[in-house]
């Protein structure tokens, strides 16, 4: 079967469905409803058993037997469901993807309590959809293409979750774990412990190697609290390694058309961590941030003294050679 049905936030935080159909309508069977809600297949069929027992469908002229290929290459006769069962599932499921088909099923009735018609563009003219993807696609590029941080892409991708909520208690963790997660995996030190163990004011730039100001009496706090800047080149090509691809995959995955949920892009940071033969990050580290940035600061302190203090011998050296120059004219 080739029907395909997708709930997802558009970038410009409104709810869209996007259906690729088949004679008028869509068939799904339990397992794809059950990734469409993000629910347990069992909890798909309970609603099903109420929604015929109930009467608000029948069963017989909204069901369809067809014989598919599983991925075991035997082929089994499975039970697809049409648009309708979709529609009442969707009202009957709770999950953050169940409340995103409602908030879409209420825009859609609303336009045609008003308008009395309900049009989908994109579908008036291609005859088909399945656009989430092709945007996916764009999406995914510009990211790629951008100049943001490494784990700022991480970040980004991980948006682009098909069930993304930036309310969830997953994206708060992994937005909160991704930066020392790939720290520690190219130099087993969190963010933490790179800013307070490298910032050293007996060294050029503070001990800073990758960071992007070329005078260093405009280095400022918050370049000296920040990781990133500690980081060798090695460290640097190896962080952009690993983060390239991920970006690879999320690139090939939109283009294959799989969809990707929140758990998948967590698991697959680690997946790719792994597969390069990185420790993976087990807990929360020995310096706290606010520790780091107290280190960071007083190194700074003491880092712009020296500085000052260089100027001033300079110019004392500077006084003396003139000094020097002028007694040798005069004799």
């Amino acid at each position: 079967m080739e029907n395909e049905m997708l709930i997802y936030r558009s970038a410009d935080g409104s709810i869209k469905i996007d259906v690729r159909m088949g004679e008028e309508t869509v068939w799904l069977t339990q397992d794809q409803m059950a990734a469409l809600f993000g629910k347990a297949k069992s909890t798909i069929n309970e609603h099903l058993k109420n929604i015929f027992s109930e009467g608000e469908l029948v069963a017989d002229s909204v069901i369809r037997n067809f014989r598919t290929t599983a991925a075991d290459g035997k082929s089994y006769d499975t039970n697809y469901y049409n648009l309708d069962v979709i529609i009442s599932v969707g009202y009957r499921v709770k999950s953050h993807q169940g409340t995103q088909f409602r908030i879409w099923a209420t825009q859609v009735l609303r336009e045609y309590l008003i308008k009395g018609f309900a049009l989908n563009d994109e579908r008036m003219k291609s005859g088909k959809s399945m656009n989430y993807f092709d945007e996916l696609q764009e999406r995914i590029r510009e990211i790629r293409l951008s100049e943001r941080v490494f784990y700022q892409k991480v970040k980004d991708i991980y948006t682009t979750s098909i069930d993304y909520d930036p309310k969830a208690e997953k994206t708060v963790e992994f937005f909160k774990i991704v930066q020392n997660k790939l720290l520690w995996a190219i130099s087993s030190q969190t963010a933490a412990e790179l800013v307070a163990r490298r910032a050293d004011a007996r060294l050029p730039m503070m001990g800073m190697t990758s960071c992007d100001k070329s005078n260093p009496r405009r280095i400022t706090k918050a370049d000296a609290a920040t990781a990133k800047n500690y980081l060798t080149e090695d460290e640097m090509k190896d962080l952009g390694l690993l983060v390239e691809q991920y970006l690879a995959f999320a690139e090939s995955q939109a283009r294959r058309q799989v969809p990707m949920y929140m758990a998948d892009w967590i698991k697959k940071l680690n997946d790719i961590l792994v597969i390069n033969g990185r420790e993976l990050l087990e807990h929360a580290g020995q310096i706290s941030r606010k520790v780091a940035e107290s280190i960071a600061a007083r190194q700074l302190d003491a880092y712009k003294g020296r500085l000052r203090e260089e100027e001033r011998r300079a110019s004392l050296a500077e006084l003396e050679a003139d000094l020097q120059a002028a007694a040798k004219k005069q004799s």
